[in-house]
């Protein structure tokens, strides 16, 4: 291993190596540093009001909000710290003598790479088994005290199975009770069974539905049998409270198996959040892409000396980080309202982004 680096990492390689992650780690710490400071204040009120303890903060809510954040911010964080200190050797007279040494570009471009490389990897493993147990501290603790505001779905239709359809027309997740609720049975195309129930209530210790005041219809063609007011039935269906929520973060908190568990019911049940689990899965895998990306843009732009020092690069590449973000976040809404496939989305930004950087290389001072 020793004399694989020593033959393909040279002492310049580790200079930049070093440069990279350092300032990458540093400026990573402080803007997360101003996160949690701008939080605390935010939502001090909050925290006070439902007496949380210190305990719950610090290791329920900010274990899942740093990582979050880290996640989130985690280009625009790349992206700066190699325009940073790129711009700073250009400035500096650092790189035109490693080009005129007769090193390409491209040998030039390796140590940068090494280390987006680096962060990748521990982007990607994070992001796939660590995040989403955070997230799920973090949403947890935020959907518990309100953060979000206590929404709830309305007139919800699902597809249980092949041939069963549950109508509720609203439900109260503080008292588990739902209203006017509708079971329909279908045989083919044939309606077979309907039941029809003032109010449900869900057991979590048992994890049953009960139904209250209800009344069942059987069809067999054109004879009917019908059952009303019968007092109360427990009965068990594949429909659970979560199922009412509405909170836009829920998707976030699932593990890689709990998300394609529901990806496949959701194709079953129709519901019309197949898109956002579809697309929540796939950015998992194709956002830390982002790390070569903006590095690649990153060096093309501020390894060229310009008048002023640093602050031309920072600027640019302060415009292109957000133009990045921009694109990302309306990526979803691509997939969502044109009918994009999601995997198409969720590698739409790294796609343009790194198509634009490429141009950027063939344009680089060489």
């Amino acid at each position: 291993m020793k004399q694989f680096l020593d033959r393909y990492i040279t002492i310049i390689d580790w200079y930049i190596i070093k440069k990279f992650l350092g300032t990458f780690v540093f400026t990573l710490g402080i803007v997360i540093g101003i996160s949690v400071v701008f939080d605390v204040s935010e939502h001090l009120d909050n925290f006070l009001t439902h007496h949380d303890t210190l305990y719950d903060i610090v290791f329920k809510y900010y274990a899942g909000f740093i990582p979050f954040y880290i996640n989130l911010l985690s280009p625009l964080i790349v992206f700066l710290a190699v325009i940073f200190f790129t711009a700073k050797m250009a400035n500096q007279t650092e790189i035109i003598p490693i080009l005129s040494g007769k090193a390409s570009f491209n040998r030039f471009l390796r140590p940068y790479f090494v280390s987006a490389t680096l962060i990748f990897v521990v982007w990607l493993l994070a992001y796939l088994f660590l995040i989403p147990y955070t997230n799920h501290l973090k949403v947890t603790f935020e959907n518990a005290n309100e953060f979000n505001g206590n929404e709830q779905k309305s007139q919800v239709h699902l597809k249980l199975d092949k041939r069963t359809y549950v109508y509720v027309d609203s439900y109260d997740n503080s008292s588990h009770v739902g209203y006017q609720f509708v079971l329909e049975k279908f045989d083919g195309d044939e309606l077979r069974e309907r039941t029809i129930a003032n109010t449900i209530t869900y057991d979590s210790l048992k994890r049953k539905w009960t139904l209250h005041d209800y009344s069942v219809r059987y069809i067999n063609g054109f004879r009917e049998k019908l059952l009303e007011h019968i007092p109360q039935k427990d009965t068990t269906l594949e429909l659970y409270p979560a199922d009412f929520e509405a909170y836009d973060n829920i998707y976030s908190a699932m593990s890689l198996r709990e998300l394609n568990k529901n990806i496949v019911k959701e194709k079953i049940r129709g519901a019309g959040n197949l898109k956002d689990m579809e697309y929540e899965k796939w950015r998992r895998f194709l956002y830390p892409f982002a790390a070569f990306v903006l590095t690649l843009i990153g060096v093309s732009i501020s390894s060229r000396k310009v008048r002023g020092g640093i602050g031309l690069p920072l600027g640019i590449g302060l415009f292109l980080c957000f133009a990045y973000i921009v694109v990302d976040k309306f990526a979803l809404v691509f997939a969502i309202k044109s009918g994009l496939n999601s995997f198409v989305a969720a590698g739409l930004p790294n796609v343009l982004f790194g198509v634009f950087g490429a141009y950027l290389l063939y344009k680089a001072p060489k």
